[in-house]
């Protein structure tokens, strides 16, 4: 594919901070020398503000300004996930069990690539207004106050002043060349539960003098699986997941308690609020059979709701650089993407960009072979770069909407 005037040759620029992140990959809230490195090189950038510690101690914001004029935010998520490395090349990660799996190396390196090009045209005064780079600690992980890193950055003023924020993600299912956009919810909520069946227990010899959680246990999963299937529309997006059951001690002793650990994903508000409905249900279904019930919800990001006419921003920018290149349209899965919360706060929308190998080999997000063909990030940055560019100079431009203000647990 052939890139615009000025792209193609930060490719290898784009690749050294990829591939220098990737070697040294940090999980969630321990992003030290990630953002160190990132602070580095945002500083050597004519005209670059560069804040540190915003949010959380990683965090970082980055600012070019003429002054007056339009402001657009463009955000890039830094933290690695805990899965060890399979790929065998020159740049795979060196701290053992932490790997850059779901891209976030790449959307790093990309936003840095549009940092530098946007300071240049700042300092040549070719266009007016403000661009903040935001760089995000924890994406994938919350801490013990239920926060993803995201909220903080929110918190701490970071998108204070925006009009709107733009992304991009990773995306190992299409090719070089390609992008998929999505209107409206693209991806999850994401929600965890425990939940916990009491009984009281027993000699597994005599099983009729006591009540069975176990036995308990069989008809709430039949019922926690039954919901997404029997409680809601074939057309709502949802999923409910068992991932943990935990009980008992020794083969002859009937258990007091089991506890049931899950994910509940969905799309639209009301379908999250009916989720945790019928969640509540399902566990209540032990009290006629002698048992109790305790459970829980953690509520994590918001379903990502993009704008639509930000997307358009994207199309749009896409095509004037890149004529030949595939947009195809569609939600991006269940998984979730805490810029759901920057999307509910101002209009906003993130594309996801082809970048798979090469090959035929698939290399998933979140699994320890995912990698991308480089050739991607100078695609990236040009998308990102024209689309701040279209709206700083008035060629892109948002309907006008009353501003609406969303609380973050409690803020």
């Amino acid at each position: 594919m052939k890139h615009p005037e000025g792209i193609g040759s930060m490719k290898e620029k784009l690749m050294t901070w990829r591939r220098q992140i990737h070697q040294r990959p940090e999980l969630s809230f321990q992003e030290f020398e990630t953002s160190s490195y990132i602070a580095d090189a945002l500083r050597k950038m004519p005209g670059m503000k560069t804040e540190t510690g915003i949010g959380w101690a990683t965090g970082i914001v980055g600012t070019l300004s003429s002054g007056e004029g339009p402001v657009i935010a463009i955000r890039a998520d830094i933290d690695a996930l805990p899965i060890t490395e399979e790929n065998k090349v020159s740049y795979s990660s060196g701290n053992e069990g932490v790997m850059h799996a779901c891209g976030h190396d790449a959307h790093t390196s990309i936003v840095l690539g549009v940092a530098s090009l946007l300071s240049e045209q700042f300092e040549r005064g070719d266009i007016q207004g403000t661009v903040k780079f935001i760089f995000q600690p924890a994406e994938e992980s919350i801490d013990e106050n239920g926060l993803s890193g995201s909220p903080y950055m929110i918190r701490a003023g970071a998108y204070d002043g925006v009009d709107a924020a733009i992304a991009l993600h990773m995306c190992p299912w299409l090719p070089v060349g390609s992008m998929q956009v999505n209107d409206g919810y693209s991806m999850a909520n994401v929600d965890v539960f425990q939940g916990r069946i009491t009984g009281t227990g027993g000699h597994g010899a005599y099983p009729e003098q006591g009540t069975d959680p176990i036995w308990m246990l069989g008809p709430v999963l039949q019922a926690l699986h039954g919901i997404v299937a029997r409680k809601l529309s074939a057309l709502d997006s949802a999923v409910v997941s068992i991932g943990e059951v935990h009980a008992g001690s020794a083969s002859n002793i009937i258990p007091t308690e089991v506890a049931v650990t899950g994910t509940m994903r969905s799309y639209s508000p009301e379908v999250r609020d009916t989720l945790a409905v019928e969640l509540q249900r399902a566990f209540s279904i032990v009290e006629p059979l002698g048992g109790e019930y305790s459970f829980r919800i953690d509520r994590g990001e918001p379903a990502l709701k993009n704008d639509p006419t930000v997307n358009q921003w994207f199309i749009e920018a896409a095509h004037q650089l890149y004529p030949d290149i595939s947009i195809t349209s569609g939600p991006f899965g269940m998984g979730g993407e805490d810029f759901g919360y920057v999307t509910e706060r101002v209009p906003g929308a993130l594309f996801f960009l082809g970048c798979a190998k090469p090959g035929g080999e698939q290399r998933d997000l979140h699994t320890p072979v995912f990698d991308i063909d480089e050739e991607c990030l100078p695609i990236g940055t040009a998308i990102l770069a024209q689309t701040a560019i279209n709206y700083l100079n008035g060629v892109a431009v948002l309907p006008s909407r009353t501003k609406v203000e969303v609380d973050i647990h409690g803020t």
